[in-house]
């Protein structure tokens, strides 16, 4: 059983536990402890994972991740006003090879996910990504992938899998499940032209840095169609986590990147939340442990919406635009917009009605203003679904 190979929460961890006020996260999480052994799934919504492995990390680590003091800075934390469950597994460490340490990890989302409780990751490469993705092969055909990360991670073509290429592997490996995949924060120098045209060509969805800082609510509608969230640490800025020559001095700051995490939390069909890359200082130990927070904090403030012409909860509009027309769906419980796509998948499957792509008011003013919207145009081509 993967559940085997799980290393209990160290004591150091435990033992700080014990001098905390009892509205703190670290004094209601249930945790793998040597004596008790594992923590029960049953009503569970979330479990938090570490895995140590790294070999395959683009810049090799040259100390393993610290997840004791990221686990001691989170239990710090005091619980908001929620009624889900948590549990500590523990971390994976690294297995003989690096095949076996992303077969554990497979098998263990994919039983997490099978009980309807989200893996938050604690990852030293993000690499680990691709066995998250694999999880899904006998849960789910087709996967939204969003990264929040600086790069593309393709990589070139004769490379193998790494913190850097994961991505390629994703999208060539069979059975392929990956429906769509979106990038929030990429800088472009970081990027070749040839992966900016790649992510073009495969009707993919890039949002650049600035582009997303300038209005960090443009995340909300990408995430809210997520089934995966990899966040990359390297996005974030290097004073804002202390980093070491391997982050930049652009990039996210704090308060956006809880903000990300927290419309990740929100969105009803991200399943896996994955935060990797991050380094052994005290001010990436608070901040990644403020970044579960809020994405705990979002989860709890899921609300599942259906957009329906019938329901009294939505405004519907129609905005005819060139040879077609748009129809937009306004929540007036929570103000979000969606979009209908005629969906070519459904059309040879005989299914009349149109798939529902998460969107902005902006989409709709644009529409408004004769401009499709590129999200629409993106997804229309893939045959959305």
């Amino acid at each position: 059983m993967a559940f085997d190979f799980l290393l209990p929460v160290s004591e150091m961890a435990l033992a700080h536990c014990e001098l905390l006020p009892p509205q703190s996260l670290g004094r209601n999480i249930h945790k793998h402890t040597e004596k008790k052994g594992l923590p029960v799934l049953a009503n569970a919504s979330f479990a938090l994972m570490g895995v140590l492995e790294s070999r395959n990390a683009f810049e090799k680590k040259t100390e393993r991740l610290d997840t004791t003091e990221i686990r001691i800075q989170l239990y710090k934390l005091l619980m908001g006003n929620w009624n889900s469950v948590f549990v500590d597994l523990g971390d994976i460490d690294e297995g003989e090879s690096v095949e076996d340490t992303y077969f554990v990890v497979k098998e263990i989302v994919a039983e997490l996910l099978e009980e309807n409780v989200i893996p938050i990751i604690i990852g030293a490469t993000q690499d680990i990504t691709y066995p998250t993705y694999r999880a899904f092969d006998k849960i789910k055909d087709m996967i939204n992938l969003v990264s929040i990360d600086s790069r593309f991670d393709f990589g070139a073509d004769e490379e193998l899998i790494s913190s850097h290429s994961y991505m390629s592997k994703i999208i060539t490996d069979k059975p392929n499940n990956l429906f769509n995949f979106s990038n929030i924060g990429y800088q472009s120098y970081f990027n070749a032209q040839e992966e900016i045209d790649l992510m073009d060509r495969l009707f993919f969805d890039a949002y650049r840095l600035g582009e997303i800082t300038s209005d960090i609510s443009l995340a909300e509608p990408v995430l809210r169609n997520a089934h995966i969230v990899s966040l990359d640490a390297r996005v974030i800025k290097a004073g804002e986590i202390d980093g070491s020559k391997n982050f930049s001095p652009n990039g996210f700051n704090g308060r956006e990147i809880c903000a990300i995490a927290r419309y990740a939390g929100m969105s009803d069909n991200v399943a896996i939340f994955g935060i990797y890359e991050s380094e052994n200082t005290v001010q990436s130990f608070q901040l990644i442990s403020q970044i579960i927070w809020y994405f705990i904090e979002g989860y709890n403030f899921r609300i599942k919406e259906i957009p329906s012409a019938k329901s009294k909860d939505f405004n519907k509009f129609n905005v005819p635009i060139e040879a077609e027309q748009l129809i937009f769906y306004k929540s007036l419980l929570t103000e979000r917009w969606w979009v209908e796509i005629p969906s070519i998948l459904s059309s040879h499957n005989k299914i009349n009605s149109p798939a529902l792509l998460p969107c902005t008011e902006q989409d709709y003013l644009d529409a408004c203003n004769q401009n499709i919207p590129e999200r629409w145009f993106k997804a229309y081509k893939k045959g959305f679904n």
